[in-house]
């Protein structure tokens, strides 16, 4: 006996995603983002004060790993020279690159991941917006940090101002330093590594990428010890939101009007253009010399020569 659903208890299949959704999408936020981290560039004075707390509470807790790392990037090149690399490339290059490769191999994985990433990144954009943050960099001299994006200029495409290309340093909001995002996307590409990638370098690299960054973004003076834990908050934030933002989109999604309704199929009940069995025709036309298929309900069978058809055989006399 074939199995029928309680009206109203079909599951609804989830859209596939497609690239040229998804790409839009992404760029719309990232777009959104930037803006508003542009815009929420905050009181400069109030930015040094925010810094200068951090560094008072990290000398405070033994926690100051800022100044050995930027005196020992500033003084070998060979150290200070790829951290330049690492943080002015690697947050824009290796993040999409990961939500490509899980769009592609792991596809019933990218939603939540793309959503969690999402979610993290405007947590950061309302910390940049309450707590605008002076890096160490931009402290006065006597607070002992040296630039290096600066001091090795001449080696990249960077200018002096941000990590931006020479002469759109203005077009970033350098006082963005709480949280680093830099350490919280880099903690969301090695949790996905880790996840799926499966293989030894893969764990290799998912462990070694968010410690490096975590390193550079100090070692260049760009960030506070204080501002990467705050990176890993706001991550570890994004991931416990991501299903509920998911849950609300769904809701979202499923209360909008549909563009293109589907048709309902044809039934008997509709009016079938089959009226009788095994035979097509026209609605309403009847084949000469065509036994009906179905008798009415409740009928019974009656066996006279009449009902028999006209071929059946006539009685001799």
């Amino acid at each position: 006996m074939p199995q029928t659903e309680t009206p109203g208890t079909e599951v609804t299949p989830r859209p596939r995603l497609r690239w040229w959704t998804e790409l839009p999408l992404i760029l719309l936020v990232y777009g959104c983002y930037s803006a508003g981290r542009l815009l929420a560039r905050g009181d400069v004075s109030s930015a040094v004060d925010h810094g200068l707390v951090l560094l008072r509470l990290e000398k405070a807790l033994h926690l100051d790993a800022e100044h050995p790392l930027n005196r020992l990037f500033t003084r070998e090149p060979w150290l200070g020279v790829p951290a330049d690399f690492w943080y002015a490339s690697l947050h824009y290059l290796v993040t999409p690159a990961l939500l490509i490769w899980l769009f592609r191999a792991h596809a019933e994985h990218y939603r939540r991941a793309r959503t969690w990433l999402m979610t993290s990144t405007f947590i950061g954009l309302i910390g940049f917006t309450l707590l605008p943050t002076c890096p160490p960099r931009l402290l006065s001299a006597g607070h002992g940090f040296v630039d290096t994006m600066a001091h090795y200029s001449s080696y990249g495409w960077w200018g002096s101002e941000a990590s931006a290309p020479r002469g759109m340093g203005g077009m970033t909001n350098q006082y963005a330093a709480m949280p680093s995002l830099h350490v919280g996307w880099a903690l969301w590409c090695g949790v996905m590594l880790w996840r799926h990638g499966r293989t030894r370098l893969a764990r290799t690299v998912a462990v070694g990428y968010p410690l490096g960054t975590a390193l550079v973004v100090m070692g260049t003076a760009n960030h506070y010890l204080l501002d990467a834990v705050a990176g890993v908050a706001v991550m570890g934030i994004g991931h416990l939101l991501a299903q509920p933002v998911m849950r609300v989109v769904d809701r979202v999604r499923a209360r909008l009007p549909r563009v293109f309704p589907r048709s309902a199929p044809v039934t008997e009940a509709t009016g079938s253009p089959i009226v009788s069995a095994g035979c097509q025709t026209s609605a309403g036309e009847r084949i000469p010399r065509q036994r009906q298929s179905q008798l009415d309900a409740g009928a019974e069978p009656d066996t006279s020569a009449r009902d028999a058809g006209e071929g059946a055989p006539t009685p001799t006399r």
